[in-house]
């Protein structure tokens, strides 16, 4: 794949940000939109806006035939069994948070336990912390390695036949650590326990099969991988789904209203309470196509090779840490670092200065943060529109941001 040629999509990219050529390396946070997708989101809003399901007319026809087509095409994505198994919601958040609510609820009590790492995104923290709260069941968390890396052997330490649920990110979104996401499902199952995957920064990036890695949930969202944003997936084994409740009511996911009681529609529009979102599912099927043009093993292998070169040219910058393994076969396209005692988000406006954009702060993983023993870090996070020529010159302006604080120190 050409990022050159790539980058050509991407109308925002082509601007200067405070006189200097836009470098672009927060992707991680959200990536940018490519005009196949913006164009899918305008044509629907000025030839075909509808409410879908609910009409017969030609407009709601066409609204409904590109939604469920949506569906279709985030089926094929991640090898889901059946579309009834795709529940579009308004992102990895709240495709956890369904999780968490219905299943989780409904079938953890006192003394079970609920296993998540300290590298979790506080989306996968949060939920649990707060459904363990409610059943009395416990959280546990696996320990990691030296360099954030999760050892099989620690997973069949922790999962027991007390563990209930597994939740754990198959990317993280600090260390770009790849988790054997697959293997510990094996754990899991073993155990009597299901597993959940947060998908939010391995989906964009690597071929998901949702059946090989024999995931009971798995959640993503679509503004990481090109898509807009306010729409992500949750996906569940149609058995699993079958037999919880939603989590929210009212229009569109009924089958029958009473006085006094109500029936739910069947999968996958028990879940998808209300207006759905659209729009949104619209680009993002057009971010698939988009993707799956290029090829996931292209976009996979081409950030394999920045991750390498940021790694090998970053780590000659004197005083700079990176967080996480140096092996970029272990990671995908993210960087995490800190320069010395520089706060993260002084490097961050000095970079910004010179037109590059790139995060700083705790990337809402506290926990992580002080398994690190620091309370903010610098993130620096590649994707098919970038390039080497990028990462050289993110290496000149931490070379600058040294520099300068070198001088007013």
């Amino acid at each position: 794949m050409n990022p050159y040629e790539i980058r050509k999509h991407f109308p925002i990219l082509d601007q200067e940000v405070n006189g200097n050529p836009l470098v672009y390396l927060d992707s991680a946070a959200t990536s940018q939109k490519p005009s196949a997708v913006i164009e899918s989101i305008d044509k629907y809003y000025r030839e075909y806006n509808s409410n879908v399901h609910r009409g017969v007319h030609t407009l709601g026809t066409k609204a409904t035939d590109a939604y469920e087509g949506a569906r279709e095409k985030v089926r094929k994505f991640i090898n889901a069994a059946s579309a009834e198994e795709v529940i579009f919601t308004r992102g990895t958040t709240t495709a956890l948070n369904t999780v968490a609510r219905s299943y989780g609820k409904a079938n953890l009590s006192e003394g079970d336990e609920i296993v998540i790492s300290y590298m979790e995104h506080h989306s996968n923290i949060i939920p649990w912390q707060q459904v363990a709260k409610e059943t009395g069941a416990s959280l546990v968390y696996l320990p990691l390695q030296q360099d954030g890396t999760i050892s099989l052997e620690d997973v069949r330490k922790t999962v027991t036949s007390r563990t209930k649920i597994v939740s754990i990110m198959q990317v993280s979104n600090v260390l770009g650590v790849i988790n054997p996401v697959k293997q510990i499902a094996q754990i899991a199952h073993d155990n009597g326990a299901i597993m959940v995957v947060d998908g939010a920064q391995s989906t964009p990036h690597l071929k998901v099969d949702v059946r090989s890695l024999d995931c009971d949930f798995f959640a993503f969202s679509g503004h990481k991988m090109v898509g807009p944003t306010g729409i992500g997936v949750l996906y569940g084994k149609k058995e699993l789904l079958e037999n919880m409740e939603p989590i929210e009511f009212g229009g569109e996911m009924i089958d029958f209203v009473g006085l006094y009681d109500s029936t739910w529609k069947e999968l996958p529009w028990k879940f998808e309470g209300g207006t759905p979102i659209i729009a949104g599912a619209i680009g993002l099927g057009a971010a698939i196509d988009f993707l799956e043009e290029i090829g996931l093993e292209h976009i996979e292998a081409h950030e394999h090779k920045l991750a390498a070169y940021a790694l090998e040219k970053m780590s000659a910058v004197e005083g700079l840490q990176i967080y996480g393994p140096m092996d970029a076969k272990q990671r995908a396209g993210v960087v995490t670092f800190n320069i010395g005692d520089v706060h993260p988000h002084d490097v961050a406006t000095v970079l910004d200065a010179e037109g590059i954009a790139v995060r700083a702060g705790h990337h809402c993983a506290q926990p992580l943060m002080k398994w690190l023993d620091v309370s903010a870090t610098a993130r620096a996070s590649f994707y098919l529109y970038n390039t080497e020529e990028d990462i050289d010159k993110l290496v000149e302006g931490l070379v600058k941001t040294k520099e300068y604080f070198s001088n007013v120190f």
